[in-house]
């Protein structure tokens, strides 16, 4: 009887990815970690933040959360970049969310069981306008044009060639470049073909009263940047407005197709390509992207199942991460009006394959309540390569800034020359954090 329950299980295992298949080889889960919900941020803030309408639904004003929203490496001692998006309580809150990011030191001991990722926190900044005046994540911070708004829901972040942060709201879109203090330098050209025209607190009816642009909550969502630090990738959660995003009338979406903008960092000018989502019902969407070299990218897409998901616990069927190639894809940058479901007769989107599914029961990162996958896998980074030349894939999950919720990170080893991986090390000249400082941190003395 016990042999048969087995058995059972693992034909059931085997059913939940048979759409993907098993890992290929040279791609190996090599590290997991958790960083508690309720850990709190270097940034000095006091007091706490209260859900609109809900005066004891409360998160101290300086909670360490939401940083898997996007994470980068610095290229440098192990420091990491993350930035929290737009704060708890899907930005409906009594007093404002103050945007920041965070700098982070991240290692993996591959000789260590499982939980063997250290994450140590170094600093927290604050995000500031030309005027000095601090972003929120407040829903309702929106103004009369793109400079006086301060409402910002950072997704996307990439380090530039020359040490400054390039970081993507799904707010806007807009698409900005910051100093490491959290000064903006320059708010770079997002066609407006992706913004809306009335901005709206409440989702839904912003989605009611729009009929171009992002959706509500599905904005650009990733960021990438060219290893050379010279074009940037920003991707959309899933389809425009006007590319019959939703049945008409309605907040449901239909359309399997969105877009990928990429902006030369020189000229400003831009091209846009077409990424097909496997489907689009249960909350199916793009999350993040980051670049192998010049043309290739790895996107996680996700739905928005998991065992500890927030309204309540049910079986994810799709954690994804895929390789894509831009190449021979279409610039569709005049085109607009797609169908939700099929191309016109010419229209190349961009090539995918699968590089790794989340879901695969080898890893046994989902197999029952007790080892859940979070429902927000959203940021991607690499890591520096190990010893024997593999690279290192960083996947972290976004926690909602909910302090019953811990921050997930895992680890994989991936062998380049085992699966054709033409990967290209970004360049970075110099660290972005005084490598006296982080051995400081760690309790490390200086030589």
């Amino acid at each position: 009887m016990k042999r048969c329950l087995r058995l059972v299980l693992i034909v059931s295992l085997l059913m939940s990815s048979a759409a993907y298949g098993a890992p290929p080889n040279g791609i190996t889960l090599i590290g997991k970690g958790l960083v508690s919900g309720s850990s709190l941020d270097k940034s000095g803030l006091t007091g706490k933040i209260c859900q609109q309408g809900n005066p004891s639904n409360c998160v101290p004003a300086a909670i360490f959360g939401g940083f898997g929203s996007d994470l980068t490496y610095t290229g440098h001692d192990d420091v990491y970049i993350a930035a929290p998006d737009r704060g708890p309580f899907d930005g409906l809150t009594d007093v404002p969310y103050f945007d920041r990011m965070n700098f982070l030191h991240i290692t993996i001991d591959i000789n260590k069981p499982f939980p063997n990722i250290t994450t140590t926190l170094l600093d927290t900044r604050l995000l500031k306008n030309e005027a000095g005046k601090t972003f929120v994540g407040a829903a309702g911070a929106f103004a009369n044009s793109e400079f006086n708004t301060l409402r910002l829901d950072p997704e996307g972040l990439r380090v530039g060639y020359n040490g400054t942060l390039y970081m993507s709201d799904e707010y806007g879109p807009y698409v900005f470049e910051f100093d490491r203090q959290g000064n903006i330098i320059r708010r770079l050209n997002v066609p407006a073909k992706f913004r809306i025209a009335n901005p709206n607190a409440d989702p839904n009816e912003e989605l009611l009263k729009n009929t171009s642009g992002r959706q509500a909550n599905r904005g650009m969502e990733g960021l990438a940047i060219s290893p050379d630090g010279r074009t940037l990738f920003g991707m959309m959660q899933n389809a425009l407005l006007q590319d019959n995003a939703l049945t008409t009338g309605t907040t449901d979406r239909i359309s399997v197709f969105t877009r990928i903008l990429k902006i030369d960092l020189a000229t400003g000018q831009t091209k846009e390509f077409i990424y097909k989502l496997d489907k689009s019902n249960r909350g199916q969407g793009v999350c993040e992207i980051l670049a192998i070299n010049d043309h290739e990218f790895l996107v996680i897409e996700r739905d928005n199942r998991s065992f500890i998901a927030a309204a309540g616990p049910s079986r994810p069927e799709s954690k994804v991460i895929y390789k894509i190639d831009l190449t021979g894809a279409t610039d569709v940058s005049g085109l607009e009006g797609i169908s939700a479901s099929t191309l016109p007769a010419g229209v190349i989107p961009v090539d995918k394959k699968l590089f790794i599914n989340l879901l695969e029961p080898t890893f046994g990162l989902d197999q029952d309540n007790s080892n859940a996958i979070p429902e927000k896998i959203e940021g991607l980074a690499w890591g520096p390569d190990l010893a024997d030349g593999r690279h290192v894939l960083y996947v972290i999950s976004d926690n909602d800034l909910d302090p019953n919720r811990a921050t997930q990170i895992y680890a994989f080893a991936i062998d380049g020359a085992a699966l054709n991986l033409k990967f290209e090390e970004q360049f970075i000249p110099g660290p972005l954090y005084p490598p006296g400082q982080v051995k400081k941190a760690l309790g490390q003395k200086n030589e």
